[in-house]
């Protein structure tokens, strides 16, 4: 049986193709969420000149992309090969997986992810004290991800009938011989607080959801004009280290 690592990474790697042709206009810069919200006016980072920052789930590394002639020193790292193969050359990326974090204590001032690995990952209380032992104390931890409301929702993006339990733990694909192909995890509010600041390292400094704008058109997957405009698609939460 293949853990939900193994699952998401040949997911992940079998659909790199898909994606990127799917959303284009996101992954040309540095966008926060399917909201559109871009950095350089987020500033959630804040000012990065002196700073050396790990992406937590890159992708194909747009947003390290746009901080490296920003910030001091950025760099990401994604479970994907096939992912990572559709960065632009010459980034300094690295195939690995959240729970086991190839970098030396203490090493980034700042680290973040938007969208990245954190959705895809069950032991998420590992996943964070990783991430925290690798960003020095004092040092600023940012992430996006599906909004817990969003979950209640199905797929189709226009559908506003509230269908699935938000106490649901996931969900996960299967074959038919029973082998895991893909797995998400969903973590409500009160667990998202309850894995930063009161098993974890992080204290939340604040926590953001963003509307939708009103000139924005593009449906990206669940995420559609209809809905943007009624309830959060998107959380941000951005934290301080406190290890």
């Amino acid at each position: 049986m293949q853990t939900p690592s193994q699952a998401n990474r040949h997911h992940w790697d079998a659909d790199a193709a898909n994606y990127h042709s799917s959303h284009p206009e996101y992954l040309e810069s540095f966008y926060w969420c399917p909201e559109m919200l871009h950095e350089e006016q987020a500033h959630l980072l804040g000012d990065v000149s002196s700073d050396s920052i790990l992406e937590i789930g890159c992708g194909s590394a747009p947003c390290t992309q746009w901080l490296q002639e920003r910030a001091a020193f950025a760099t990401g790292f994604d479970i994907s090969r096939g992912m990572l193969q559709r960065a632009q050359p010459g980034q300094p990326l690295v195939q690995a997986d959240a729970l086991t974090l190839p970098y030396a204590d203490d090493s980034f001032d700042k680290s973040f992810s938007a969208f990245g690995a954190l959705p895809f990952i069950g032991d998420i209380d590992d996943a964070l004290a990783e991430i925290s032992r690798v960003t020095k104390p004092g040092g600023t931890f940012v992430f996006s991800t599906t909004h817990p409301m969003r979950w209640v929702f199905p797929d189709d993006p226009n559908d506003l009938q509230a269908e699935i339990s938000y106490f649901e733990e996931g969900y996960a694909e299967f074959t038919e011989d029973g082998e895991m192909t893909y797995v998400e995890f969903h973590r409500s509010i009160s667990e998202w607080i309850q894995a930063l600041q009161v098993r974890g390292n992080f204290l939340i400094q604040n926590c953001l959801e963003p509307e939708w704008p009103e000139d924005l058109n593009v449906t990206w997957g669940q995420w559609s004009p209809k809905r943007g405009r009624l309830f959060p698609g998107t959380i941000i939460f951005s934290c301080l280290n406190v290890k």
